[in-house]
């Protein structure tokens, strides 16, 4: 799927957020996002400096090129500044399957960003990329990541036992899932 082809998602408020693929021009705002020490153990590699985030863009547009999986920025419909990312990655083919994942910065937070992004991606990728079945999962201990996805029409479909080790200590993962024939709980903005 061609990045430029991607359909601006139509926003659910005026002004509200967009979801586009990211751009090198994001680094700064992927530097800041990564700054706290949740996000920088979320990264696939260190986001340190305006270069590693323009790396991190970077690696995000060669996955999308590469059709493995496709990162949004989710960005302020006002700034045009990114205040997050929504991602369906892992994307399987043969099986119509896909991996959801999700985060905001701290200044977008409990305004239903994450919640919006999280189900106009899942509208996408149903509608255009073809997919039926996805899945996201989150640490049984992040109680906002379990209120977006359930906001999102994602079921809880059961418990991955000490999946995820951060600092030493293991986390069970909650794992929810989304199909096509799923009811579409719509694209307005909803808290978490």
């Amino acid at each position: 799927m061609n990045r430029s082809h991607f359909p601006l998602l139509p926003s659910p408020a005026p002004d509200g957020p967009l979801l586009r693929p990211w751009r090198r021009g994001d680094a700064p705002a992927v530097l800041e996002a990564f700054a706290t020490p949740e996000m920088a153990r979320q990264a696939d590699q260190p986001v340190d400096s305006l270069d590693a985030a323009a790396r991190w863009t970077g690696r995000r547009t060669a996955e999308w090129e590469a059709g493995s999986a496709y990162a949004l920025a989710v960005v302020d419909g006002t700034t045009g500044t990114a205040v997050g990312n929504v991602a369906v990655g892992a994307v399987n083919r043969v099986h119509g399957l896909g991996w959801v994942s999700y985060w905001t910065t701290p200044a977008a937070q409990g305004k239903g960003v994450a919640t919006y992004a999280c189900r106009a991606v899942a509208r996408w990728a149903f509608d255009d990329l073809g997919l039926f079945r996805l899945e996201l999962g989150h640490r049984t201990n992040n109680r906002t990541s379990c209120r977006v996805a359930e906001a999102a029409g994602f079921t809880v479909e059961g418990l991955q036992r000490q999946r995820l080790e951060y600092d030493g200590v293991r986390h069970d993962v909650e794992l929810h899932a989304r199909l096509a024939t799923d009811p579409d709980p719509g694209l307005g903005l909803a808290p978490g």
